[in-house]
């Protein structure tokens, strides 16, 4: 039998996709704001495709913040720009 392979919205494009194919943005314990690669650390997190299309939407119509309820920082923005042009478009 065929696991189950957990789904989860983009916060830009308002998709369902593969949480292994998403970044996930993290609001940790302490308040502060984070990428998490590997999926598991606490706090609320949020969903973007790694895609800057998505990334843009999910900027301009501050869904990220309203998500975890924080605002975020420009240099999270700019990491998840860098992470999306150094990845390989699959």
């Amino acid at each position: 039998m065929q696991k189950k392979i957990p789904q989860r919205q983009c916060m830009g494009c308002r998709e369902r996709k593969n949480k292994r194919d998403m970044i996930r943005v993290v609001r940790t314990t302490d308040g502060g704001v984070c990428l998490d690669f590997s999926g598991k650390l606490n706090g609320r997190g949020a969903y973007v495709c790694p895609d800057p299309e998505c990334l843009k939407k999910a900027q301009k119509s501050r869904a990220l913040e309203r998500c975890l309820e924080v605002p975020i920082p420009q240099e999270v923005y700019d990491r998840l720009a860098k992470e999306m042009e150094a990845q390989p478009r699959g």
